[in-house]
């Protein structure tokens, strides 16, 4: 065991502080990593408020961040992928049972003893939970660590591993190619990726947006078009003709609008995460045989493809890069959707704490 620099919340009300955390010498299977750059996510700030205490409680203190990219510094004896000095990554899980029929087929996201990033129990007993990235260095199963492209910007690709895998998957898993037309509701954090992957995969993109001010962006990010969703005329222009579209909206919205926007047997898929029930019109999906579904990031084989994809695709996210000091205000910030469109901590701020 040895301690690491971090940065901690105490309580639900407590801001980010500087502290020290244990972490486990590497077991024979293990990977050491030197965090480089941790990207900043939503669900970082719900589980520091303790916003989702009805289905995943937060145990004090807590170490968000599980967007890490690093460099490794140690192997254990085991180790076949890895070596001191490479470039590595950790998304949001670090370990599951390996055994179950979700994990055989490469789904460990669904295993039910999956082991996240932070705030899981920690089977190694290092501490009571798992801590994430907002730290020095980490330390996880060689199974649960991705190959990071040489070519990539490295706070950059911070994000893919969550607001890039969480876009990536499900239009992967749909079907989304050239050819294709889809839609992405929403031009923020997982919005963003969203574009970029259909423009990379060859479709049709089309941005749904409140804000008339996004569509220069939305376009440059790749979009071939931005309908303003207020626009009552501009949505029915696109009247069942999409084969797939991803909501990344986590406030309370209509989603039975672009349902009615999906042509026969299209699909529309939430990864956005309201905090109330959305009303949904079972007409609306049985007319068209429309289906309406969720997804939640990737599995460890899924993420590595999507890294080796924005590798040979030169994708990244658009980042605001940060110390680790000013990650309060940026949790401030991301409240009021200030930022395009993700925000990445630079961990090398951390050593002057």
């Amino acid at each position: 065991m040895y301690k690491t620099k971090a940065y901690s919340a105490a309580s639900a009300t407590s801001p980010l502080a500087s502290t020290t955390i244990p972490r486990r010498a590497p077991t024979d299977r293990d990977v050491q990593i030197e965090i480089l750059y941790c990207g900043v996510c939503h669900s970082d700030l719900h589980s520091v408020r303790n916003e989702w205490s009805e289905f995943m409680p937060t145990v004090y203190p807590i170490v968000p961040g599980h967007e890490i990219v690093g460099r490794v510094t140690k192997v254990g004896s085991a180790v076949k992928k890895f070596k001191a000095g490479d470039l590595a990554a950790i998304g949001c899980m670090v370990d599951s049972d390996h055994s179950c029929p979700e994990c055989k087929v490469g789904l460990e996201q669904f295993c039910n003893n999956v082991t996240l990033t932070f705030n899981s129990p920690d089977k190694h007993e290092t501490a009571p939970v798992t801590y994430g990235g907002y730290s020095d260095s980490i330390v996880a199963d060689e199974q649960f660590v991705l190959r990071v492209p040489e070519n990539l910007n490295l706070a950059g690709t911070a994000p893919l591993l969550c607001a890039g895998i969480t876009t990536y998957s499900p239009m992967r898993h749909w079907g989304v190619t050239r050819g294709k037309k889809v839609g992405v509701v929403g031009l923020g954090g997982l919005g963003h990726m969203a574009v970029k992957f259909g423009h990379a995969f060859g479709a049709h993109v089309v941005v749904f947006t409140t804000s008339p001010g996004k569509k220069e962006d939305a376009l440059r990010l790749g979009a071939d078009e931005v309908v303003i969703s207020r626009n009552t005329n501009e949505m029915q222009q696109h009247t069942g003709s999409f084969d797939f579209i991803l909501d990344a909206v986590a406030a309370e919205h209509d989603v039975n609008a672009y349902i009615n926007l999906l042509r026969r047997d299209g699909n529309l898929t939430m990864v956005g995460a309201p905090a109330k029930p959305l009303p949904v019109a079972v007409f609306g999906l049985i007319g068209r045989r429309r289906s309406f579904s969720g997804s939640m990031i990737g599995g460890i084989a899924e993420t590595q493809e999507m890294l080796d994809f924005c590798g040979q695709h030169n994708i990244t996210a658009d980042v605001e890069v940060i110390p680790i000091q000013k990650v309060n205000e940026a949790y401030e910030r991301l409240l009021k959707s200030d930022v395009k469109y993700r925000f990445c901590i630079d961990m090398a701020s951390l050593k002057s704490e």
